[in-house]
């Protein structure tokens, strides 16, 4: 009786498996939504290292009674970059953003903000990425809502652009700002 080598299953198993974990992940609530575990709870606090003649943090800021975004950017992400108008279009319609630069150099930050104009009420800098691993963000850009009380209410991973930030980021900033929910 011949044997049958275990080189020649294994392939056809991981396959199947494969396919089955793929298969399961088509059918999951929201397929291009990333989970957070902020969402609900507290916000996580924002290194008070800042960049040069911007202005940082002050205490209680994310509870300070508004709705809040905390956007995480950097100088060297297009993304970040193609969100930008949109940022400095809601800073001109007063809503509060808090920017934390993450994993960049303070001379490009600074010249990026210095020339394409600074949408944002503090700015943090965080070199090497360490606020932005307790906020839970994968890459830039990455903005949240945080309520007047700093509870974490949605995470939004991309470019405030486009179609997906109209159907999913605004409605839920609308929901924020609405009056019935302060």
């Amino acid at each position: 009786m011949a044997r049958i080598s275990p080189l020649v299953v294994l392939p056809p198993l991981v396959f199947a498996g494969l396919a089955t974990l793929f298969y399961t992940g088509m059918f999951r609530e929201d397929p291009q939504g990333l989970p957070s575990t902020r969402v609900g709870q507290p916000a996580p606090a924002i290194t008070e290292e800042t960049l040069a003649d911007f202005p940082g943090l002050e205490p209680g800021m994310l509870q300070s009674g508004e709705v809040t975004l905390v956007n995480f950017w950097a100088s060297w992400c297009p993304p970040c970059r193609a969100e930008h108008p949109k940022l400095l279009e809601m800073q001109a319609e007063g809503m509060q953003i808090v920017g934390v630069n993450f994993k960049d150099t303070a001379g490009a930050a600074e010249r990026y903000l210095d020339d394409d104009g600074n949408p944002f009420a503090a700015v943090a800098f965080d070199p090497q990425g360490r606020t932005a691993i307790d906020w839970g963000v994968t890459a830039p850009p990455e903005t949240f809502i945080v309520d007047g009380d700093g509870t974490v209410l949605f995470r939004f991973a991309g470019p405030l652009v486009g179609s997906d930030y109209e159907q999913r980021f605004l409605p839920a900033l609308q929901d924020a700002t609405a009056p019935d929910s302060m």
